[in-house]
Order: structure tokens, then C-alpha cells, then sequence
């Protein structure tokens, strides 16, 4: 990819599509965003190719560099996981590489581990905002760091001098939607979202006794039936289990002597949540908007090629 030129930086998720139009010195010069590849009505490519017609009306053919599950089976072509460690020059030569309306594009690939339980483990997406929060961050680039991007899965990664060493994926998310709406912990909870006050940090300390999740789970249940506990509170408290689970899990996973706080990469609300969760346990956070982490990653790859 060319430095002397505008290209796009896209973000093209299973459910979102973000574009970003940037100029050779990576200023953003316009905005697009379209449907994710598991919602494209037809051809991955020639959504692409709608969405940007006006830019490449304006500029010609414009190189692009993507990430997200536009690499996976279901997406434009498929990049192969990277294995850890990782890192944005690793990434960056690891790139897969094609051509579509007469320009070159680019997919960075995903990251792929033994986690600590021995199992196989995957990201894609997520590992671009772990290098637009190093370079947002530079800190994150030293010592032993603990990075979390909660979400439907949850990754929590472990850093060393700037590398993603290991990660390990909680099924948080979706479980807690699961659960809140297929099950009879859910019931009367409808138009609710959870709280981050006295019954979540009940549910998180609950999750820290040692009980195995799912002879906690059915408290939810039981304490509104014997307790009082209100549906907003028992939803709060569910959430508060399913989050706590997950942190303990991903605490335990950098097996202590962290450099620095966990830093929590999401929206604010979730960020907010997990905060709540890991202060409980006795762990100082630190929250960091993903919004733009996506693009400052992008960025940091596009660099990481032209050095």
C-alpha cells in the first residue's frame, strides 16, 4: 500500500461496516458505514464497492486496508490466523493481500492462541483495537499489561513489552443475553438493562466464592421469590454473576504481577460494568472508548507497512 495517496480504512464486522476515507497523512477526510457481512444482500464485494462509489467518483481507485470478519469464512477473502505472540509489525507482514476495482486491498489477519486451559482460541476484530489502544496509549508498549475488550465475547489479553502473548475468550455476552431472555432468570425483565449498583456488585461478589457459575445462576430465580428482589435488581444481579465469572476467569489468566491497571476497551456502560466487577475483586481499571481504537489501529498497521 502506497503512502502518498488516500486510501480507506474499514472496519467490517459480522454486524457493522465502518469506513473511513483518509488522506496519505492519515487524516480522516469522510465517514461511510453499511451493512456487517453476515447482513450484506448479496455479494460481500459489491457492497463494498456501493458504499464507496462516490469516493472512488471523486479519487479514482483507492487502495484499503480492513479488519474484522471481512477476513473470516463468511467474509470478502478469507486471512489466516496469526499465532501468538503478536505484535503490529508481525501483523502488518502477515497481511493478506488482493485487488478489487483497481486498487490493491488488504486484510489484517486475526490473532490465534493456546489459551491457559490448553484449548484452541480465537479473535478477529478485536486484535486492532488491542494496537489502537497501544498506540493511543504508548504505556500499554511496557511491562506485563492485562488488556480486557468485553462484549458478546469477551477477550482478555495478556501483553508483554508491547505483544499480545496469550488471550483467552469469555463467552460473557451472549450468555448473559441468553440467559436474560430465553430463560426463566429473565422473566418480567423486559425493557430493562442492568445496573451497576448494590445487587450487581452482590451478584460479582457471589461469583467470587468459589461456587461453580451455574449453581449460582438459578439465585437470580430464588431471590426474587423468597427475598423480594426486584426484576430490575435481579437483572442487575445476573449481570453482575456473568460479569464476575468472566473477570475472575481473565484475572487469573495473567497469574498476577501486572504493570499498571486492567484496561477495559468497550463502550462506556460496559467499561463501567467491568470497573465495578474488578474493583470488587481488589483491581484498579482503566477504561478506554473503542469507538475510534479500530481506526488508530488501522492507522498503526498502515504505518507499521510504509516503515
Amino acid at each position: 500500500m502506497r503512502g502518498d495517496t488516500p486510501f480507506i480504512a474499514g472496519d467490517w464486522g459480522t454486524s457493522n461496516l465502518r469506513l473511513w476515507l483518509c488522506g496519505a497523512d492519515g487524516t480522516v477526510l469522510d465517514r461511510a458505514e453499511g451493512p456487517g457481512v453476515a447482513a450484506v444482500p448479496g455479494r460481500v464485494d459489491a457492497a463494498f464497492l456501493d458504499v464507496t462509489a462516490a469516493w472512488r467518483a471523486a479519487h479514482g481507485p483507492l487502495p484499503a486496508l480492513f479488519c474484522g470478519m471481512v477476513g473470516s469464512t463468511i467474509g470478502w477473502v478469507e486471512a489466516a490466523y496469526h499465532p501468538c505472540p503478536a505484535h503490529v509489525g508481525s501483523l502488518a507482514s502477515g497481511l493478506t493481500r488482493f485487488t478489487a476495482a483497481g486498487a490493491d486491498m488488504a486484510i489484517i489477519p486475526g490473532l490465534s492462541t493456546r489459551n491457559p486451559q490448553g484449548a484452541p482460541d480465537v479473535m478477529r476484530g478485536e486484535e486492532t483495537q488491542i494496537l489502537g489502544a497501544l498506540a493511543r496509549r504508548p504505556d500499554l508498549g511496557s511491562g506485563r499489561r492485562l488488556l480486557c475488550l468485553p462484549g458478546t465475547h469477551a477477550k482478555w489479553a495478556l501483553l508483554q513489552e508491547g505483544s499480545v502473548v496469550t488471550f483467552q475468550t469469555g463467552f460473557s455476552g451472549e450468555l448473559f443475553a441468553l440467559l436474560r431472555g430465553h430463560s426463566v432468570l429473565g422473566r418480567g425483565t423486559e425493557g430493562m438493562q442492568p445496573q451497576t449498583g448494590p445487587a450487581f456488585i452482590r451478584g460479582v461478589q457471589r461469583s467470587l466464592t468459589g461456587a461453580p457459575l451455574p449453581h449460582l445462576l438459578f439465585e437470580t430465580r430464588s431471590r426474587q421469590l423468597l427475598e423480594g428482589l426486584s426484576p430490575q435488581d435481579a437483572l442487575s444481579f445476573l449481570s453482575g454473576l456473568v460479569i464476575g465469572a468472566d473477570m475472575a476467569g481473565g484475572v487469573a489468566m495473567a497469574g498476577g504481577d501486572l504493570d499498571g491497571p486492567v484496561t477495559l476497551v468497550a463502550s462506556p456502560a460496559l467499561t463501567d460494568a467491568y470497573a465495578a466487577a474488578l474493583a470488587v475483586a481488589g483491581h484498579a481499571a482503566v477504561g478506554l472508548d473503542g469507538g475510534e481504537l479500530a481506526l488508530a489501529g488501522l492507522l498503526a498497521v498502515r504505518a507499521a507497512t510504509l516503515s
